[in-house]
C-alpha cells in the first residue's frame, strides 16, 4: 500500500512494550509535513506518554480513498495484533465505509475532528452505539466557529483600515477547502453568518482550493482581476490564506495595508504572520482536539464512560482567535510541537475523578498556569 507511516516513539525507552495500558491507531488523513496534522500528532503523543498509552500514526496523505483501504487492512489482522481503539477523520466522504469495515470485525472506533454532517451520511450512519455499535463516539470542534470568528475579526479590521469600496461596502473573497469535508462545510457557514450580519459587506465569490496553498494562489490570480474592489480575504485554514497572499504580493500588493487576511490553524508560520501584522485575524487551536480523544480512550478503558456523562456526540467550543500577545504566548510555550509541558492527566476522570465535566477549551492552555512546573 501507498499509505505512509509513521509509528510514533513511546515514552521511555526502557519501558516494556507489555506495560502499556492501551494501544491507538490515529488514521491521520494530512500529510506528514504538514503543519496542523503534524502538530496534532505532536499532541497525542505527549497525551499518549503522559497516560501510558501506545499510539501508532498512519498518515494518509491526504489521499482521502486511503482510509477504506487502511480500515481493511486492520480489519484483517488476527484480534490480537490489532489496536484497542481507531481514532478516525471522515475527510472526504470515506469515513462511513471505514466504519463499516471495523465495525464489521468489532474494532472500537472514535470519530475526531470530523464525523458526518450530511444528512444522507447522517441518515446512514446513525448515532454513535446504534447502527454501528463499535463507534463509540465522534468528538469535533464547532467548526462553524473558526470561520465566524475569523470574518467577524477581518470585517471589524477592514472598517478600521477605511477599505470600503466606492460603493460603500466590504468585498470580500472567500477560500474555503472543498465541497464535501464537514469541517469546510462549517466553517463556510460560520462565516457567512458572520457576513449576514453586517450590512456593509459582501462577498463578491466564493471558491474551493482543496486547503492548499499553491491552489488557492492560481485561483487568486484570477479572483482579484475579476474583483478589483475585493479588498478583504477570508480563508478557512493558513495555507489558502498565504497562498493567496503571495499572489497578491506578486502583484505588489502589501498584506496587512492594501488587503486583509484571515487562516485557520497555528502553524509557525500562521502565528508568526498574525505577529507581523501580515494575518489580520487567526483562530486556531482545534489541533489539540485529538489529544483530548486520547483522554476519552484513556478513561473509557479504565472504566470511565464518558457516555455516562458527556453524551457520544461532543461538539466542543475549542478555537480561540489570536491577538498578537497570544501568538507570542503560543510560540514561547509550544514551538515546534512541544506539548511535554502539559499534563495531560490533569484532564483526565481517571486520575483526577473529582472532574465532572471534560474542559476541552484550548485557552486554558494559553494560561499562565498551563504548564507544569519543572
Amino acid at each position: 500500500m501507498m499509505v505512509v507511516k509513521a509509528i510514533v516513539a513511546l515514552g521511555a525507552a526502557c519501558l516494556a512494550v507489555a506495560s502499556w495500558s492501551q494501544s491507538v491507531l490515529f488514521i491521520n488523513p494530512g500529510l506528514a509535513s504538514e503543519a496542523f496534522w503534524w502538530t496534532s500528532t505532536q499532541a497525542m503523543q505527549a497525551a499518549a506518554n503522559d497516560l501510558g498509552m501506545r499510539l501508532e500514526t498512519v498518515y494518509l496523505e491526504r489521499k482521502h480513498q486511503r482510509l477504506i483501504d487502511e480500515a481493511t487492512r486492520v480489519a484483517a489482522l488476527p484480534k490480537a495484533q490489532r489496536p484497542d481503539y481507531v481514532i478516525m477523520v471522515n475527510e472526504g466522504g470515506a469515513g462511513l465505509e471505514a466504519l463499516r469495515i471495523l465495525n464489521g470485525v468489532g474494532q472500537r472506533v472514535l470519530f475526531a475532528y470530523s464525523a458526518f454532517s450530511q444528512v444522507a451520511e447522517r441518515q446512514k450512519a446513525g448515532r454513535p452505539r446504534g447502527m454501528y455499535p463499535m463507534w463509540l463516539a465522534s468528538l469535533e470542534p464547532v467548526a462553524e466557529e473558526a470561520g465566524y470568528l475569523t470574518a467577524k475579526a477581518l470585517i471589524e479590521a477592514g472598517r478600521q483600515r477605511g477599505l470600503r469600496a466606492p460603493d460603500g461596502k466590504l468585498h470580500v473573497l472567500a477560500f474555503s477547502g472543498d465541497r464535501t469535508t464537514p469541517t469546510s462545510i462549517k466553517r463556510g457557514i460560520g462565516m457567512r453568518h458572520a457576513v449576514a450580519e453586517a450590512t456593509d459587506v459582501v462577498v463578491d465569490q466564493e471558491v474551493f482550493a482543496g486547503f492548499n496553498a499553491d491552489k488557492a494562489r492560481e485561483k487568486a490570480a484570477w479572483l482579484y482581476r475579476r474583483h478589483p474592489k475585493a479588498r478583504l480575504v477570508w480563508a478557512g485554514n493558513d495555507l489558502m490564506a498565504f497562498g493567496a497572499m503571495q499572489e497578491w504580493e506578486r502583484l505588489g500588493g502589501v498584506p496587512g495595508r492594501d488587503m486583509l487576511f484571515s487562516g485557520v490553524n497555528t502553524s509557525e508560520q500562521a502565528v508568526a504572520a498574525v505577529r507581523s501584522g501580515r494575518l489580520s485575524a487567526l483562530a486556531g487551536g482545534h489541533f489539540i482536539l485529538g489529544a483530548w480523544a486520547m483522554v476519552m480512550l484513556h478513561d473509557h478503558h479504565h472504566g470511565k464512560d464518558f457516555a455516562n456523562d458527556e453524551g457520544v456526540e461532543l461538539n466542543v467550543s475549542m478555537f480561540t482567535l489570536f491577538s498578537s500577545k497570544d501568538a507570542e504566548r503560543f510560540n514561547q510555550r509550544y514551538a515546534a510541537g512541544q506539548f511535554d509541558g502539559i499534563d495531560f492527566r490533569r484532564f483526565s476522570k481517571v486520575y483526577q475523578p473529582q472532574l465532572r465535566r471534560y474542559d476541552f477549551s484550548f485557552r486554558q492552555l494559553l494560561q499562565d498556569n498551563a504548564v507544569r512546573s519543572q
